[in-house]
């Protein structure tokens, strides 16, 4: 079977993530340990909430390093929502706070003339994308008012408008990540955990 960590550091409902892990097939567990991080085929970083108390709660629990060395040994790496925003350099909801800086770019408030937070449903545009598969115009649920911005705009796998476009889910070698929820995303967010879950288990073997 395989094995998913995901990296608790308090923040959050994580065990939403954790079930739909478990839904897709996978062994997954909330975790703050090391060796069993170390030991895990996939690590999947959550967040909700500020950008700044996330990474705070990150270097608490001494898992900022974790994180580091997971998407450093090449293992498929999955973050979620503001655990998306705090792979990136830094973001604009707290200035002068460092993000983990495994992507570059930074992030930014959405734009103006709509609504803070994007709390809805939108629609994907993407790219092809083992992670993307079978998603182009699929439905997924966001909660966010600021979104990334990365360095190399060829790591953008999906976008969603909103006020224009904005960046929904990106990968960098084994570093793929969503701003939406999928775990919130009803079937079409199961078809996305998957795709990675299956992703997993092909590059495990």
């Amino acid at each position: 079977m395989t094995k998913i960590a995901v990296l608790d550091y308090g923040i959050g409902n994580l065990r939403s993530a954790q079930k739909s892990l478990e839904r897709a097939g996978a062994v997954a567990s909330l975790t703050a340990d090391p060796d069993e991080i170390a030991e895990a085929d996939g690590v999947v970083l959550p967040g909700v909430g500020a950008f700044g108390a996330c990474m705070a709660a990150l270097h608490e629990t001494r898992l900022a390093a974790e994180a580091h060395k997971a998407a450093d040994s090449g293992r498929p790496f999955l973050g979620i929502c503001v655990g998306m925003q705090l792979l990136y350099e830094s973001s604009a909801e707290t200035p002068g706070v460092d993000g983990l800086g495994i992507l570059e770019g930074t992030v930014e408030r959405l734009g103006e003339g709509v609504k803070h937070p994007q709390m809805q449903w939108n629609t994907l545009q993407v790219e092809m994308h083992p992670l993307t598969e079978g998603l182009d115009g699929e439905w997924m649920y966001f909660v966010h008012s600021y979104a990334a911005v990365p360095e190399n705009a060829a790591t953008v796998i999906a976008r969603t408008d909103y006020g224009g476009p904005v960046v929904a889910a990106v990968a960098k070698n084994n570093v793929w990540a969503t701003q939406f929820h999928p775990e919130k995303s009803a079937d079409a967010g199961h078809r996305l955990i998957t795709n990675w879950v299956n992703w997993v288990e092909r590059v495990s073997q």
